[in-house]
C-alpha cells in the first residue's frame, strides 16, 4: 500500500518518488505491489470462472420493500454476461497494479472496486442454481447492518481505548455484561432502563481494565483475557442461579421495535435500510459521528491522540496523561455495553449464555483493519456483518455447487483473519499503545 509523506527539508526525493503538489508519494515495494497483482488476477479468473458454471441465464434481485415512495423494479442480469466483464474489468486492474501499482489515494479505489465485482459476479452465480432464486438484495443488507452493530458500537469503545494507549482486549467481556444487564434490567424497569444498565455495566468493565492496567500496570493483554473470563463466568453463573429459574420475570425484556423516519424512511432503498430502525441503530448512527469528530477535529480528540502517541510530551504540556486514560477507557467500555444491549434487547429479545459468540474479538478485529479509526471500523465491522450474512444466503439460495455447511460457518473468523494477517498490511497502533505511564 503506498503512503504518502511530505519531503523533509532540504531533503530532495528520490528518482523512485511521485512528486504531486510539492508531496512526495512514495511508491509501494515490488515485491508487494506484484503480489497484490497476483492475487488481483486469481481473483480475476475465479471471476470469469463464475460465468462458466451459472445454470440459469439470468439472476433477480428484489430492490425493494414495497413501501418507498418510487417502488423499485427487480434488477435482472444475464449471469454469464456479467461474470465476465467483471472478470476482465478485475484482470486489467489486476495487471495494471502489477506492472506499474496504484498511489494511495487510488489504491483503495480500486481495491474496493475489485470486492465489489466479485461481489456481484458471485451474487449473480449463486442466484442462477436449479431454484432460480431471486435474492432478496435489500433484505441482504438490512441483516449486514444488524449484524454489524453490536461489532461497530465493541469497535468503537475500543478505539477510545486505543487511542488513549490501552490495549482494550476485553471487548468481548465489555460485551457480555452489557448483554446481560440490558436483559435483566430490560426485564424488570423497562427496555429503555436496560439500555442504561448495560452502560452501566460496560463501564464499570471498562473501570476494572482502567484500574489494573493504569493504576497497578497489569499486562493490558493478559487483563483483557481475564476479565473476558471474569465475565463469561459471572454472566453464565448470574443466568443459572436467577434468569433461567425465572424466564418471565428476569429474562423477557423483548425488543425495541423499529423506528420509521418520516420522508427518509420512504426513500429509496436507503430507506429502509438506514432509516426504519430501533432506537439502538440511531444511537450508534450518531456514536459514529460524534467520535469521528471529536477524535479528530476537537481540543479532546487532539489530547486524546498525544496521550496515545507521547503520553511524556501531552504530560509536559499541562495534560493529566492518567484522567484522559481513565475517562476514555470507561467511556469506551459504556460503548461496548451498549453493543451487547444490541444483542439482547435490541434483537433477540433475550439473554443467553456466551450470547456474544466472540463478536467482540471480531470488533477488535475490526480496529485493526479499520487502522484505529472510527470510520475505518465502521467500514470493516460492515465487511465482517457481510461475512455473516453471506453464510445464511448461501443457504438459502442453494447455488450451483454446493458449499458445506461447515464452511459457510467459518465465513467470518476467516474474513477476521484474511483481513488482520494479509488485506490490511502493515499497520501502525498508536505509539504509546499497551504502554503503561508512570508520572516521574
Amino acid at each position: 500500500m503506498s503512503t504518502t509523506t511530505s519531503p523533509s527539508p532540504g531533503t530532495a526525493p528520490t528518482p523512485e518518488d511521485i512528486v504531486v503538489h510539492d508531496v512526495v508519494v512514495k511508491p509501494v515495494s515490488r515485491t508487494r505491489r506484484i503480489v497484490t497483482g497476483v492475487v488481483m488476477i486469481l481473483v480475476g479468473a475465479l471471476t470469469f470462472a463464475l460465468g462458466r458454471n451459472a445454470e440459469a441465464h439470468s439472476a433477480r434481485f428484489d430492490l425493494s420493500q414495497g413501501s418507498e415512495f418510487i417502488h423499485l423494479p427487480d434488477l435482472v442480469l444475464p449471469v454469464a454476461a456479467t461474470a465476465y466483464v467483471c472478470g476482465v474489468l478485475i484482470l486489467v486492474l489486476g495487471v495494471l497494479q502489477a506492472v506499474k501499482g496504484f498511489t494511495k489515494p487510488w489504491s483503495t479505489v480500486v481495491g474496493s472496486a475489485v470486492g465489489l465485482l466479485f461481489l456481484l459476479a458471485f451474487f449473480c452465480w449463486a442466484a442462477s442454481g436449479g431454484t432460480g432464486s431471486t435474492i432478496d438484495l435489500l433484505g441482504v443488507l438490512e441483516n449486514t447492518l444488524g449484524l454489524a452493530a453490536p461489532i461497530i458500537l465493541g469497535a468503537l469503545g475500543a478505539v477510545l481505548c486505543e487511542r488513549s494507549g490501552v490495549i482494550n482486549v476485553a471487548i468481548e467481556g465489555q460485551m457480555l455484561a452489557g448483554a446481560w444487564a440490558g436483559a435483566m434490567f430490560g426485564t424488570v424497569i423497562g427496555r429503555s432502563g436496560g439500555v442504561v444498565a448495560a452502560l452501566v455495566a460496560g463501564a464499570l468493565m471498562g473501570w476494572l481494565l482502567a484500574l489494573f492496567s493504569i493504576r497497578y500496570l497489569v499486562n493490558q493483554v493478559v487483563l483483557g483475557v481475564v476479565l473476558n473470563v471474569l465475565a463469561l463466568g459471572l454472566t453464565g453463573f448470574l443466568y443459572d442461579a436467577l434468569m433461567q429459574p425465572n424466564q418471565d420475570s428476569l429474562n423477557n425484556p423483548g425488543s425495541f421495535d423499529s423506528i420509521a423516519i418520516p420522508v427518509l424512511s420512504k426513500l429509496p432503498l436507503i430507506g429502509p435500510l438506514l432509516f426504519d430502525q430501533n432506537v439502538i441503530v440511531y444511537l450508534m448512527y450518531v456514536l459514529i459521528v460524534v467520535i469521528q469528530v471529536a477524535l479528530f477535529r476537537t481540543r479532546w480528540g487532539l489530547r486524546t491522540r498525544a496521550v496515545g502517541e507521547h503520553p511524556k510530551a501531552a504530560d509536559t504540556v499541562g495534560i493529566n496523561v492518567l484522567r484522559v486514560r481513565y475517562r476514555n477507557v470507561i467511556m469506551g467500555g459504556a460503548i461496548a455495553g451498549l453493543g451487547g444491549a444490541y444483542m439482547t434487547i435490541g434483537a433477540v429479545g433475550s439473554f443467553t449464555k456466551d450470547i456474544t459468540s466472540g463478536n467482540g474479538f471480531i470488533a477488535l478485529a475490526a480496529l485493526i483493519f479499520g487502522r484505529w479509526s472510527p470510520r475505518g471500523a465502521v467500514g470493516a465491522a460492515l465487511l465482517f456483518g457481510f461475512a455473516y450474512e453471506l453464510q445464511t444466503l448461501l443457504s438459502l439460495v442453494q447455488p450451483p455447487v454446493t458449499i458445506p455447511t461447515n464452511f459457510l460457518a467459518m465465513l467470518p473468523y476467516l474474513a477476521t483473519i484474511f483481513a488482520v494477517a494479509g488485506l490490511v498490511g502493515k499497520v501502525r497502533a498508536p505509539a504509546a499503545d499497551g504502554e503503561p505511564y508512570v508520572k516521574e
